[in-house]
């Protein structure tokens, strides 16, 4: 029997047979790993409650023929019991763990810098150590960035003339130039510019000093990229604009 630990956060999970369930973790060290939980949905199991969505663990995995088999799971941080109880908490976490497993679609590939970057998003979510839609956005943008999809908010995104510019256009990477500027391109307000700018580098004083306004056309900006990008609408992330 093979055996590993990993630290992980979950993901989601799905109903398996009557008693146990499949939990998709994003690892430290393994990447994104689809695991079977025996008997975690019976009241007399030892840890289920422990693998909750956004929950923070330690688990100890055995290797199977098709899933792993998840033997131990030890709490570390049980950020699902904090977030679960705000309804906008809860839509924005589950927009970063779905953005979180998109952009980690083959298995057991590591991939540290998105664990640790899904990490401390939900950790300042469920501290609320900064305003939510703040949080997500930054999130979103840097997992992008991570992911090879960096966006430019200063320099032309084509011919990398210094900025700043006034215009904006997702499929060519962010501002443009007048001379590079495309049909169709945005024209955002200058101060988004400067609040997406600040929340790629985690100037939290700038974003936080950001009108609601300024804030609103920054999301939309944001979805775009991440939709464009990952060639889908992104499901959860309907429910958070709503809140």
């Amino acid at each position: 029997m093979k055996l590993y630990r990993d630290e992980a956060i979950v993901l989601r999970t799905q109903k398996l047979g009557e008693a146990d369930r499949i939990i998709t973790l994003l690892t430290r060290g393994h990447g994104r790993v689809r695991a079977v939980a025996k008997g975690v949905r019976r009241t007399t199991s030892k840890f289920g409650a422990r693998l909750e969505p956004f929950a923070l663990v330690e688990v100890q995995l055995y290797i199977g023929r098709s899933l792993d088999i998840i033997t131990q799971a030890e709490s570390q941080a049980p950020y699902g019991q904090r977030i679960g109880s705000d309804y906008g908490l809860y839509t924005t976490a589950t927009a970063m763990v779905e953005t979180a497993e998109r952009l980690t679609e083959v298995e057991e590939e590591p991939a540290p810098q998105q664990f640790l970057l899904l990490l401390g998003a939900l950790h300042a979510l469920a501290t609320r150590r900064h305003p939510a839609a703040l949080i997500l956005d930054s999130y979103l943008l840097r997992a992008l960035a991570v992911a090879g999809w960096a966006v430019s908010f200063e320099d032309c995104a084509i011919c990398g003339e210094a900025g700043p510019h006034a215009a904006f256009h997702v499929a060519y990477g962010g501002a443009v130039c007048p001379q590079c500027r495309p049909p169709g391109a945005a024209a955002p307000a200058p101060e988004t510019f400067q609040l997406l700018g600040a929340l790629l580098s985690g100037d939290w004083q700038v974003a936080e000093a950001a009108a609601q306004r300024t804030r609103d056309e920054a999301s939309g900006l944001v979805a775009a990229h991440l939709q464009f990008h990952l060639e889908r609408q992104l499901r959860s992330l309907r429910h958070v604009e709503r809140v």
